[in-house]
């Protein structure tokens, strides 16, 4: 029989009871996000129409200031989620600091913290590539009542309470987990809604696709040059095929749904990777553990790192199981 498809609304609503702490809280704050999405979304979908590559600091012929797409999505999603009045703060990979936010009565009683990436990969932009925004959610461990603090967001990726990204592809999905799964939402941009499209999506354990900056690789550790080797030899299912956005929400999100392993390791241009843990690996580390995946610096869980700083960097493996085991395995050996 044909029924309805869910709207994430619907589906935000349905699930909350699953979730351990009060429900409303994390569904208004799904919903603020999910509406930040549409916003941008028509921005990014109107790009081509405008010189969206404008510079900051260019004037259009109205003698508007052009902004550039990262920039109004990091402001669209910092106002949505501030008029909502549900977070106590916001870190954002666009801002040095972080914001905090009182509440209306301005005694700071909002539980949670958002850390956001508003569009990831818009370096690739004005190339018609997707591009994406990643949002990790914990609950503050600050007193309720007081300001937040910088510890706040300081938490361990295994404290998250919700993570997930918005892909703006040539079809839009939402996807998201609240440690229950992985779940994806595609819009309709006819209606303007979000329908559930991929319930609880899962890596393939073994994948035959492998994610890496290949043009780095005279600067990778020998235990990452030994594994692309590997990936190349034949043998088995391998070769495995090459296959690099430069985005990570989409090369993820292509990852997680064909199987395959992303790889950002550190290098002698970026000792210590170049992906962030806070606002990048954490979250995608969330959904990839949730998706029956895995999530790795190379030798220890992502989701057990200690961060110290907000825009703390670390090297990122992840993907299929099997597949980020072997790396692992590879960069023990060296």
């Amino acid at each position: 029989m044909h029924h309805k498809k869910q709207t994430l609304g619907e589906f935000i609503i349905e699930n909350q009871s699953a979730f351990k702490y009060s429900s409303g809280e994390l569904s208004s704050l799904l919903n603020s996000l999910r509406l930040a999405a549409k916003v941008v979304n028509h921005e990014v979908n109107n790009a081509g129409l405008v010189d969206i590559i404008g510079a900051v600091g260019d004037t259009n012929i109205q003698g508007e200031d052009q902004q550039k797409l990262d920039v109004y999505a990091n402001e669209k999603f910092i106002q949505t989620l501030t008029r909502r009045n549900i977070v106590c703060g916001i870190a954002s990979e666009e801002e040095d600091d972080f914001i905090t936010i009182n509440s209306q009565d301005e005694s700071h009683q909002n539980k949670y913290v958002v850390l956001i990436d508003p569009l990831d990969g818009s370096s690739n932009i004005d190339v018609n590539v997707s591009v994406g925004t990643i949002f990790s959610i914990y609950r503050r461990i600050s007193p309720i009542g007081t300001p937040v603090k910088l510890e706040d967001f300081l938490q361990k990726g295994s404290e998250q309470v919700a993570a997930g990204y918005i892909v703006y592809g040539t079809s839009t999905m939402l996807v998201y987990t609240a440690g229950n799964g992985v779940n994806g939402f595609t819009l309709n941009p006819a209606i303007g809604s979000f329908y559930l499209s991929h319930p609880n999506m899962q890596f393939p354990e073994y994948g035959t696709i492998y994610s890496v900056n290949e043009g780095n690789y005279i600067h990778f550790p020998q235990g990452i040059k030994n594994y692309i080797k590997y990936c190349q030899e034949e043998e088995g299912d391998r070769p495995y095929t090459s296959r690099y956005i430069g985005s990570l929400v989409s090369d993820f999100h292509r990852n997680m749904i064909k199987g395959g392993i992303y790889l950002y390791p550190q290098s002698s241009k970026n000792p210590n990777g170049k992906l962030r843990l806070l606002y990048e690996c954490n979250p995608m580390a969330f959904l990839a553990e949730q998706a029956n995946g895995k999530a790795s610096d190379g030798f220890i869980r992502i989701m057990d790192i200690e961060p110290n700083e907000l825009h703390q960097r670390v090297p990122f493996i992840c993907g299929s199981k099997h597949m980020v085991e072997k790396a692992e395995a590879f960069m023990k050996i060296t």
